[in-house]
Parts: structure tokens; C-alpha cells; sequence
């Protein structure tokens, strides 16, 4: 059975490239485009997920994201904003959102912190917790318990994106296409010095909580949770 996701965007653009692309990702999506229409979408699917933007012309974002937290305790929400300034991503993380993602936004990395959520890996706002390991996203700083890895700034994006991905199989293409250049041809074996720099930092704390990286052969790789 699909998982439910529940969409609420009044941008048509928006919302019909989003529920395209989620449905192809093999998710059940109910779009609503006011936010008095998502919560009655919201009653009646009872969905696991809510895609929440909130510049919504009819019911202010925040208040629609309290309704569905009070309603929905256990349902992920991920708010879509355009208002950058700090203080509105705090008012709607205190309204009960559990991430938050700016317009204009990359459609990837909204994929990847879906599928995060619904399985249950932790995402905080610029934080990913992947049993021991921390990557705090806005520091560019990784931590495995108390311990902070000394990392170069590929190694630290080839670890992000294992994390945000954490469970699940990274090809080699699309590590050569996020973190170096979409436009790479060339060889892909300073991927392999990365991940294997990486795999050695991680090891040196041992320990259940810790995940490793999983070398995939002729794949790529993938971050096991612990």
C-alpha cells in the first residue's frame, strides 16, 4: 500500500510538478490549493506526510500547520516557505512543522527529505541525526557522539548526502552529479578517496549507535543506519 501525502500549494505550477514527481516516486497525493481544503483533505486521507507552503490565500500557513500538528501528532510536516527571514521559520517550527524548505528549491533534495521522514530518520532544521552521527548542515560541522570529524568540504558533502539518504542506495552518477558538477565526465575515482577517507574517520569511533558506509560494487554506496 502507497504511502499518503498530502500536498497543500495553491501555485498550480508548483503543486502539479510536485504531485507528478512524488507520484513517481510511488507515493498516494492528495493536492489541495487553500488551506481550509487541505484540512479537510487532511481529515479524510489521514496522510503520513504534509507538504505545507504557507502563502496560502485563504488561511495563514502557521496556523493551518498548528491545526494539522493538534489533529495529526504522529503525521511528519515539512513546510515549503519563501519567507526567508529567520523568524518565520521559527514561528512555523514552533507551530509543530518538522523541517522546513525554501522556495525556490531543488526538487532532489525535497525528494530526499521525504523519503527521510517517512523513515524515520531525524531531521531537524540544518541538522541530520543518523544514529551517532550529527551533520549540521549550516555549521558544515559532523559529529559522531562528542566527537567532531575533521573533514574537507567534499568529504563533508559526500556525507550529507549519505545521511539525508541514510538506508538507501546513492549511485555513483549521482554523487558525480550533485557534488562535483552536473556537467562531469571524467573519472569518478576521487569519489572512491572520499568514501574511503570517510569510512576511516567514521570507524575510529566504534560503537552500535554509529553507521557505516556500504560499499555497493558497480552501484555505489549507501549509509546503513545502525
Amino acid at each position: 500500500m502507497s504511502l499518503r501525502l498530502l500536498l497543500v500549494e495553491d501555485d498550480p505550477a508548483i503543486g502539479r510538478a510536485l504531485a507528478g514527481a512524488l507520484e513517481t516516486e510511488g507515493y498516494e497525493v492528495s493536492w489541495a490549493r487553500t488551506g481550509s481544503d487541505g484540512l479537510d483533505l487532511a481529515r479524510r486521507v489521514e496522510p503520513e506526510l504534509v507538504l505545507l507552503d504557507l502563502g496560502l490565500p485563504d488561511l495563514d500557513g502557521v496556523e493551518v500547520c498548528r491545526t494539522l500538528r493538534s489533529q495529526f501528532p504522529d503525521t511528519a510536516i515539512v513546510v515549503l516557505t519563501a519567507r526567508r527571514d529567520e523568524i518565520d521559520v521559527v514561528v512555523g517550527l514552533d507551530a509543530g512543522a518538522n523541517d522546513y524548505v525554501t522556495k525556490p528549491f531543488r526538487l532532489a533534495e525535497l525528494l530526499a527529505r521525504v523519503r527521510a521522514h517517512l523513515r524515520g530518520v531525524q531531521i531537524e532544521p540544518e541538522r541530520i541525526i543518523v544514529g551517532d552521527l550529527i551533520v549540521d548542515t549550516a555549521s558544515r560541522r559532523a559529529f559522531v557522539g562528542d566527537r567532531e570529524l575533521d573533514l574537507r568540504p567534499r568529504e563533508f558533502d559526500v556525507l550529507s548526502l549519505l545521511a539525508r539518504e541514510a538506508g538507501r542506495a546513492i549511485t555513483r552518477e549521482r554523487f558525480m552529479t550533485e557534488i562535483w558538477d552536473e556537467h562531469y565526465f571524467g573519472s569518478t575515482k576521487t569519489l572512491d578517496v572520499h568514501i574511503s577517507s570517510l569510512r576511516r574517520k567514521l570507524a575510529v569511533e566504534a560503537g552500535p549507535a554509529r553507521p557505516a558506509i556500504t560499499v555497493l560494487p558497480r552501484v555505489g554506496y549507501r549509509l546503513d543506519l545502525p
